[in-house]
């Protein structure tokens, strides 16, 4: 029995994220503002662990603050990730190679959209 706990303490111990101790020391290394008050505004910031992010907010059309900026920052792998965004009165929209997206539909699904689309106009309804 102690070494089902043990064994379930290990293994719970190495799920846990990897600390690096360089983002600890991580310093600001690039600082960019401006904000004109008006709800127009831009920043863009970088450190020296290679995060790095941007961002230009304008005053949006239903009183929301529109937005578009991207970040990034480094993989454990080597690579870098980095997320390109939208947020507006349509809502967040990010974009990147790191997240999924489904499968195309089959070819016949298109078919049956514009089926339902067509009978829609026409006023036809099911149960």
């Amino acid at each position: 029995m102690k070494f089902v706990v043990l064994a379930c303490l290990v293994v719970a111990a190495s799920a846990l994220p990897q600390y690096d101790p360089r983002d600890r020391e991580a310093t600001v290394t690039f600082d960019e503002r401006s904000d004109s008050g008006d709800g127009n505004f831009r920043y863009h910031f970088r450190t020296s662990n290679g995060i790095d992010t941007q961002k230009t907010g304008t005053p949006g059309t239903k009183g929301q603050s529109n937005m578009d900026g991207v970040f990034s920052f480094p993989l454990p792998d080597g690579r870098t990730a980095e997320v390109r965004y939208v947020a507006n009165e349509y809502g967040y929209q990010p974009e990147s190679d790191l997240i999924p997206t489904p499968h195309p539909l089959p070819p016949h699904v298109h078919e049956l959209i514009r089926i339902a689309e067509d009978q829609r106009a026409r006023g036809i309804t099911f149960d």
